[in-house]
């Protein structure tokens, strides 16, 4: 059994991007919401995978995931039977201290959105915060893609 842990800040500004990769352009959708388990698709350059994630904990940092790459034109297949909509986003990796953060900026109904994640070893290892760092929202479902695809953030960004 493979656990994520994992926490989430709102990103204040584009100055990451300074440190940052190129980024990859993703697009995922789910096939199941269940808040107990979560089953994702996405498809980034060519590339596939299927992932199932379990329930948070309290905390929201950490959950039970399993990922397996598939082909891509199963995946193109898979998207078609989607709850909700698909979630696309460009997805940056930057070094901070020794740990790497993925910083994602979301299109389309999530425009305007940019979350940084940070996996960790221990939900209580220390790490370093750049200035670009916002607020956390680790464990705020509300930011968590399968949320997303089903209350994009321009729905509840404005009080639609």
């Amino acid at each position: 059994m493979a656990v994520e842990i994992e926490r989430k800040f709102l990103v204040t500004d584009t100055t990451y991007r300074r440190e940052a990769d190129a980024g990859r352009i993703m697009k995922q959708g789910f096939l199941n919401l269940d808040p107990e388990r979560t089953v994702r698709v996405r498809i980034s350059e060519g590339e596939a995978w299927l992932t199932v994630k379990g329930p948070s904990n309290l905390a929201g940092t950490t959950r039970f995931e399993w990922e397996t790459p598939i082909p891509e034109i199963v995946a193109e297949d898979l998207l078609k039977l989607i709850d909700g909509t698909l979630v696309h986003k460009k997805r940056y990796r930057t070094q901070v201290g020794r740990h790497i953060y993925e910083v994602d900026e979301f299109f389309g109904d999530n425009e305007g959105l940019i979350i940084a994640e940070i996996e960790l070893n221990d939900e209580n290892e220390e790490f370093e915060k750049p200035r670009w760092l916002g607020e956390e929202v680790t464990g705020d479902i509300r930011y968590y893609n399968a949320q997303l695809c089903i209350k994009p953030y321009k729905e509840w960004k404005e009080g639609i």
